[in-house]
């Protein structure tokens, strides 16, 4: 089989395509054959270097993959060979709080990831793909979409009338506005550019705000909502944008802390935070139970992940430089084949 090992941080030209001998089944594992991958900004983190000392090296990048089960082991008994399959992302948090045991074993960080034609997974880590899903589409799902679900659904705890602020037009933040409007939220939205305003718009945002013409823009939010507030910011920018979304969140509301991508602020508005008892509650990922959730409720309502650009598996490291490029509107995947 082929595969991409990252051999060191230096960046996208330490990607190296290899070949290796397939893998095997063991009991109680499946073999995937991988059809489609997509990136998360935590892709970008691992080849640049950015987890330091824990940085797993040589390594198969990307956690997020979509594929066709190939072979089954022993004992196996909730997929068979030509099922359609999608992993989670953390193979070993089944459900319930998260432990440093459960945060063990991601694909694409701590152990080799699904940059490659096969992959195995332990049956207990893969659920069956929604029938209405692209593989592409269903690629999607393991990090991205189940960031938002849990930022959105499981902490933000949202009702129909709520407002919900995103930041920008990746992943994450996309899958936030399609989730809060499942829920019957108000969407509020920002991105730096106005052909990507123009798309949230197409997608759903009830109003749009261009964050680089209103650097404060978390007045304008309050302005928006009467002076009040939102419910919730979805928040991937960190620290340079964390006291704007202090700013536009109401009292008692929730920031859930998902991303560190803009540049860090000025000191942080911690005193209003507890005046106004804010609640940041980090978000990073959740479980297989809530995976199961979250994919059940995306097959009821059919609903379709966006995805930007698709690359082929040859050209892996273009897929890597386009999204670093932050050009695009949603998830950058890789296909793997015809």
């Amino acid at each position: 089989m082929r595969l991409y090992e990252l051999q060191n941080t230096g960046g996208i030209d330490s990607l190296k395509l290899l070949e290796r001998p397939t893998p095997s089944p063991g009991r109680d594992e499946v073999l995937l054959r991988i059809m489609a991958a997509t990136l998360n900004y935590r892709d970008l983190l691992t080849i640049r270097g950015g987890y330091g000392s824990r940085q797993k090296l040589p390594l198969i990048p990307l956690s997020d993959a979509a594929g066709v089960v190939a072979a089954v082991g022993p004992g196996v008994t909730r997929f068979k060979t030509g099922d359609r399959a999608i992993n989670g992302f953390f193979l070993n948090w089944l459900a319930g709080e998260p432990s440093e045991q459960k945060f063990s074993g991601a694909p694409g960080g701590q152990v080799d990831g699904v940059l490659s034609e096969y992959r195995v997974f332990p049956q207990h880590a893969l659920l069956h793909t929604p029938a209405h899903l692209s593989d592409p589409a269903a690629a999607a799902l393991a990090c991205a979409g189940l960031t938002a679900w849990s930022a959105v659904v499981k902490f933000g705890g949202l009702s129909p009338g709520d407002t919900v602020l995103t930041q920008g037009t990746g992943g994450v933040s996309l899958f936030a506005l399609q989730f809060a409007q499942l829920l019957g939220a108000r969407v509020i939205s920002t991105s730096s550019n106005d052909q990507k305003i123009a798309k949230l718009r197409n997608l759903g945002a009830d109003t749009t705000i261009n964050y680089t013409t209103t650097s404060n823009w978390g007045s304008q939010v309050r302005a928006l909502t009467a002076g009040r507030g939102v419910d919730l910011v979805v928040e991937v920018g960190g620290a340079g944008t964390l006291n704007e979304s202090i700013r536009a969140t109401r009292v008692g509301g929730t920031i859930a802390m998902i991303g560190v991508l803009a540049d860090p602020g000025s000191d942080l508005r911690l005193p209003i935070v507890v005046m106004q008892q804010l609640r940041l509650q980090g978000v990073t990922v959740g479980s297989l139970e809530d995976f199961q959730m979250m994919v059940d409720a995306i097959t009821l309502h059919r609903l379709q992940p966006v995805i930007d650009k698709v690359f082929p598996f040859e050209q892996a490291p273009e897929a890597f430089a386009y999204m670093a490029s932050r050009k695009h509107f949603g998830k950058v995947a890789i296909v793997f084949g015809t």
